[in-house]
């Protein structure tokens, strides 16, 4: 690749990331507008869809991700995906401006380790081959190994959504966004082989008349389906400063996990990678741990404690009651516990109503 060609691929990367982290804000604040206290949250009955400003934010993310895929060609996967952790301070800077969340110091840590966790796994991942056919990736994807990884990824998905979703997905963003993640893994092969049979079509070699150009699609259109209902979801319920570094280091891992689960590539052979992938890991695990662990925070407010709820299979409430510290409009005020549909402390209870001024109680800055 020239110096040319790199620079390029430079300058896409980054008005991918800037497209990116404005369309997480736009995307949230569609969503805001269509939530109401009498109809609930739009990602419940998918009312988001009849919302314009929530379609801009979709267009602004495909525009992104359309720069992001065309800068690989530009330039090497070592200088692009390192940048896409701008997307997460964009997302971060204007969540603050236009959202009004912010984001104490735990919250920033854990963004912080989060993002430089991601970097370095990036840097020291395995490389994947130059693949030129569909036929070449089919059989990558073919390999025992990769298919026992689908597979896996099938069974964990369904069983989240059946089993963890409905107890956890209220109060865990981790939930939502583990859903999207790992279903996010698979499209990325999936739009891989589905971006080379357009290439080569259009190159000359009609890659239509194949039965897997066409497989390869309809999975593109499934996977994405998946996720952008899971990531909206996530991004109705928490704050944008939470959402985002979390997804970023999940999509992120998932991605080179089953990149190199596919490519039968760790780099284990060197131990400086190998040293620098686990302190990778173990960096990402603690930013998302102590992320995930302040995310109940962003939806509910207390007078003077703040009771952070989880439901059981009965319906029984027990609730961890924490002191409350002095910040104002802090990105979790804008949600309160609605107590006269569904019982006390029930996490389906929450509605967007916000308190008047006078009344509205501080929150603690995490």
């Amino acid at each position: 690749m020239t110096l040319e060609g790199r620079y390029v691929g430079l300058i896409l990367a980054i008005c991918s990331s800037l497209l990116i982290g404005i369309s997480f804000v736009v995307t949230k604040k569609g969503l805001q507008n269509s939530s109401t206290a009498e109809h609930g949250r739009a990602s419940d009955s998918h009312r988001y869809l009849k919302n314009p400003v929530w379609w801009i934010g979709l267009i602004v993310m495909v525009m992104g991700e359309i720069l992001n895929f065309i800068g690989y060609t530009f330039a090497p996967a070592i200088l692009i995906t390192p940048l896409g952790a701008l997307s997460v301070i964009v997302g971060a800077i204007l969540g603050s401006i236009f959202l009004k969340e912010k984001m104490g110091p735990i919250g920033i840590i854990g963004c912080l380790l989060s993002v430089i966790g991601a970097v370095i796994i990036i840097f020291h991942a395995p490389e994947d081959p130059d693949v030129q056919s569909v036929q070449e990736l089919v059989a990558y994807m073919l390999k025992p190994g990769f298919l026992v990884y689908g597979i896996l990824v099938v069974l964990i998905v369904v069983g989240m959504i059946w089993k963890v979703v409905p107890r956890y997905g209220k109060t865990k963003p981790i939930v939502y966004l583990s859903i999207c993640s790992l279903i996010g893994s698979l499209s990325v092969m999936a739009v891989k082989a589905f971006g080379i049979a357009v290439k080569l079509t259009i190159a000359g070699n009609n890659q239509f008349n194949q039965p897997s150009t066409y497989i390869f699609g309809f999975m593109c259109a499934l996977f994405i389906l998946i996720q952008v209902n899971y990531f909206n979801k996530a991004l109705d319920l928490f704050c944008t400063n939470v959402v985002n570094p979390i997804y970023y280091v999940c999509f992120t891992t998932a991605t080179i996990i089953a990149s190199a689960i596919m490519f039968q590539g760790w780099n284990t052979a060197s131990l400086t990678n190998t040293v620098s992938l686990i302190c990778g890991f173990l960096i990402i695990f603690s930013g998302v741990y102590l992320l995930d662990m302040i995310a109940p925070l962003s939806n509910v407010t207390s007078s003077s404690l703040l009771e952070l709820p989880f439901s059981s299979s009965s319906c029984r409430v027990s609730s961890i009651a924490v002191a409350t510290v002095v910040t104002e409009k802090s990105c979790w005020d804008e949600y309160t516990m609605d107590t006269d549909d569904e019982g006390e402390g029930h996490p389906n209870a929450i509605s967007r109503r916000r308190p008047s001024s006078s009344s509205r109680p501080r929150a603690l800055s995490v």
